[in-house]
């Protein structure tokens, strides 16, 4: 068995070296991550509502079987 075999195949991403951006750079930056984690907690909420409407889908189908 080769060593690179045991080392994980996706290796996370170093944290960028901040201290190389300026104070608009960094701004930059903040801006582009607050974008990302708004886009992430709309996706959350899609798929929450998609799993409510399961759950309530399920739980119909349990209450109609004892009919």
């Amino acid at each position: 068995m080769d060593e690179s075999e045991l080392e994980p195949r996706n290796k996370p991403p170093q944290p960028k070296d901040l201290s190389l951006l300026g104070i608009a750079e960094l701004e930059g930056y903040i801006a582009e991550l607050e974008a990302e984690i708004a886009r992430v907690r709309l996706e959350i909420n899609a798929k929450l509502g998609q799993r409510r409407g399961a759950e309530a889908l399920f739980k119909r189908a349990r209450d109609n079987a004892g009919d």
